[in-house]
């Protein structure tokens, strides 16, 4: 299915260890994996796209809300009108680009296209 504009369609959440947390979402919810290298694994048969990425620090708010956009640039400069901050510029990554932001109030989301 084809993106659809300023909607949500990936999840992105952190995992301590990938394989013990595959194992449960698998074992649970019966949920499949794509890895892409030791630090990710892409999750589908959940509702929603979304995948885990491997961190050694402490979560506190493990999720990413992803919002699919086909012009990056000029969301990115409206987000930054209306009061949200960069927390990670735009990046590269297997199958487009994507930038990180905080809300007005600190919340953490991304915005992603295919690559430009």
């Amino acid at each position: 299915m084809k993106p659809i504009n300023n909607h949500i369609n990936y999840i992105e959440l952190k995992a301590l260890d990938l394989e013990v947390v595959k194992t449960f979402y698998t074992k649970v919810f019966g949920w499949q994996y794509t890895d892409y290298g030791e630090r990710y694994t892409s999750f589908e048969a959940s509702g929603i796209a979304g995948g885990f990425e491997k961190t050694e620090l402490p979560i506190t708010n493990g999720a990413l809300i992803v919002i699919y956009n086909d012009n990056l640039k000029a969301v990115k400069a409206k987000v930054i009108e209306l009061g949200g901050k960069l927390s990670v510029d735009i990046f590269s990554f297997p199958g487009g680009q994507r930038f990180q932001f905080l809300d007005p109030s600190g919340n953490e989301l991304s915005v992603w296209c295919p690559e430009q």
